[in-house]
């Protein structure tokens, strides 16, 4: 009896549709990015300049030492906080509102003290962290400061666009989505740098202290 030969499978075109599914799950597959702390460099200077005066009860200073605690200097008052309360904090020292004149702010609604920050611009955060600070409570510490810029830009947006239904963070976001359509880009752009001049960001961060 005549042996059979067995079937053969033609494997010759499997690297071609191999390579052809990777470009397929290359190009429809959404990759997610980390897109990390938002910080702005400053610019290169040409010469030194000297660094412009602040008044103190402008300047909210946090330090982390080794031990992952934070003690905060305000209104020169120095005490221990968690990072519970931390947003707390910085929140009612930029929405201190303290200033008279061309400090006055018109859109804060602290408590007003005389002793502590005159307007959202004024106000400075200055974060400095020990070498032995863990990255966690880095990031957490970062994490909370800018958490409170956003309450009070989210405020802010909605007394100034009641009729968008939205607040900042929400709006930054749809801004960021590639699926926004370019026209309604270009409207929340402008309403955000309006928000973003009212309430600045001005936080700088002090070198890293040695153990």
């Amino acid at each position: 009896m005549a042996k059979r030969s067995a079937p053969e499978v033609n494997a010759g075109s499997m690297a071609d549709i191999a390579f052809l599914l990777l470009i397929f799950f290359l190009v429809t597959t959404d990759i997610a990015t980390d897109s990390g702390l938002n910080r702005k460099l400053p610019p290169i200077q040409d010469k030194e300049v000297e660094p412009p005066l602040i008044k103190k009860r402008n300047i909210f200073v946090l330090n982390v030492n080794r031990k992952n605690q934070l003690l905060m200097t305000r209104a020169g008052e120095e005490k221990r906080v968690e990072l519970k309360d931390l947003r707390k904090e910085v929140v009612a020292f930029l929405d201190n509102g303290g200033g008279t004149g061309e400090d006055a702010c018109k859109y804060c609604e602290g408590a007003k003290k005389t002793e502590s920050s005159d307007n959202f611009s004024k106000a400075v955060i200055s974060l400095s962290n020990d070498r032995l600070t863990k990255y966690e409570t880095y990031i957490s510490v970062q994490n909370e400061i800018i958490a409170a810029y956003n309450e009070i830009r989210n405020r802010v947006f909605k007394r100034l666009f009641p009729k968008s239904g939205l607040n900042y963070v929400e709006s930054n976001n749809r801004y960021q989505d590639p699926q926004t359509n370019p026209s309604e880009k270009e409207k929340l752009k402008e309403k955000l740098e309006e928000v973003k001049k009212i309430v600045p960001q001005v936080f700088s961060e002090a070198d890293t202290k040695k153990a």
